[in-house]
């Protein structure tokens, strides 16, 4: 991996981090893309750890917030805790799908058909405060978090359908979301680099170098992308994703299915 791709890495993963379309699907994608083994240790490492990145976008768009109670810690505690037990149970499972082209195709496949009838699917809200969910709401939404350790599906997504099937607003639901992401994404990254040098691997000076791009990178367009999506989604809805993740599901099908490489570069 060279700086050029880790700075289009970076861009991936601060655009799809927060939307329902799977970042780390796309970053997949997009390492085929390049010419990058996305089974290569360190890329795998690269994947989860350029997360460290966006999950500081969070704590700086949503400060004041982080500051209120400890309640909010709680609440993001308990809806953090059934990732840390899937995520230690099923840890050889993830490792063995990470870098897995045609599981990335059938999640965005099988997500962007349920993103195009999700809106209508609850439609009656009773809550536009993510800070006011209770313990058993944010126990749940983070079960449903649990379905983004198959790449493709997205942790933004499970988490935001999580959040709307306990009566969030799409609203509410997005934000607690991208709170829930902070401890879940930091603990996702610890476990990695840990057993990155469990296993007797070292980051070289240049590999630092890599991260540390890919992280200014995913940092700076994550801003701008959580902004965006907010107000999108208040007003429009999850549609306009699922049809994108349906599109791209199928075209990366099709060449799978054609025998085509998806490495171009």
């Amino acid at each position: 991996m060279n700086y050029i791709q880790a700075i289009i890495l970076g861009i991936i993963e601060g655009l799809t981090e927060f939307l329902p379309v799977s970042s780390t699907g796309h970053l997949i994608i997009g390492s085929a893309l390049l010419g990058i083994d996305s089974k290569d240790q360190f890329v795998q490492l690269f994947i989860v750890a350029i997360q460290l990145g966006t999950i500081l976008s969070v704590i700086v768009l949503y400060f004041k917030r982080f500051l209120k109670s400890l309640n909010f810690y709680y609440k993001l505690f308990v809806a953090f805790l059934p990732a840390v037990v899937f995520g230690l149970l099923l840890d050889k499972q993830i490792e063995h799908f990470l870098g897995s082209i045609e599981t990335v195709a059938i999640s965005l496949l099988i997500g962007g058909i349920v993103l195009l009838f999700i809106d209508n699917v609850f439609k009656n809200p009773q809550e536009d405060n993510a800070d006011r969910i209770k313990y058993k709401n944010a126990f749940v939404i983070g079960i449903w978090q649990c379905l983004a350790m198959i790449p493709g599906v997205s942790r933004s997504a499970a988490s935001i359908i999580g959040g709307m099937q306990q009566k969030l607003t799409k609203k509410a639901a997005a934000e607690f979301s991208f709170f829930l992401a902070v401890p879940t994404m930091f603990g996702a990254t610890a476990k990695k680099l840990y057993d990155f040098y469990k296993q007797g691997y070292h980051v070289s000076a240049h590999q630092w170098g890599l991260l540390g791009v890919g992280n200014v990178v995913g940092f700076v367009v994550a801003i701008i992308a959580i902004k965006a999506f907010i107000n999108y989604v208040s007003k429009n809805g999850f549609q306009a994703f699922g049809v994108y993740r349906i599109i791209v599901g199928i075209i990366i099908l099709a060449f799978i299915f054609s025998g085509h490489s998806l490495q171009m570069m």
